[in-house]
């Protein structure tokens, strides 16, 4: 129970996190929005680990909250060191696709690192090949698999291209840390 307390824990903090920046972002007119992605701008490659933390607005980060939470804790089922991994592997590969392919345009939100976890969550469990894991990889397949629509170019303001470099981020990370 005490392992069930402590994700709980660390999911609140990265919401309260989250919530927080927003709040920041709102009083200030969404000034801390600049510190997203660039596509091919050399002074915006590093804030490919701030993107995720920023949302365009209150509507844009409550619709990415609550996907990113359920399958952050998912993903912790695979433990810690598996979950920080491969946190960092989305973060990492879903930004720098992004900075390297992305339209010309400021991209934000952790929506890339939800479809990163998702990635994550269809392939890590038939890499397990252990009943409990491919079990929660079916049901994310069955109840979320129509996110893979978006991957696609569908909404001139939806940054497509974070869903499909996260996504991407995700199964290599399944592939690297899950045996």
């Amino acid at each position: 129970m005490s392992q069930f307390k402590n994700q709980i824990k660390l999911l609140a903090a990265i919401a309260g996190l989250l919530i927080i920046i927003e709040v920041i972002n709102v009083l200030t007119a969404n000034s801390l929005n600049q510190f997203g992605v660039l596509p091919r701008a050399l002074p915006y490659l590093p804030y490919i680990f701030t993107a995720p933390l920023l949302h365009g607005s209150v509507g844009h980060l409550t619709a990415n909250l609550v996907p990113l939470l359920l399958f952050m804790w998912l993903s912790l089922q695979w433990g810690n060191r598996t979950f920080w991994l491969t946190t960092l592997t989305i973060c990492i590969i879903g930004g720098l696709g992004v900075w390297l392919f992305g339209r010309s345009a400021m991209h934000i939100g952790a929506s890339g690192m939800v479809y990163g976890y998702f990635g994550f969550l269809l392939l890590a469990g038939f890499r397990t090949r252990r009943a409990p894991y491919i079990v929660i990889s079916v049901l994310v397949a069955i109840l979320y698999g129509g996110m893979l629509f978006g991957i696609l170019p569908t909404r001139a303001f939806v940054s497509f291209e974070y869903h499909f470099f996260g996504f991407v981020g995700g199964l290599i990370a399944a592939w690297a840390w899950v045996k």
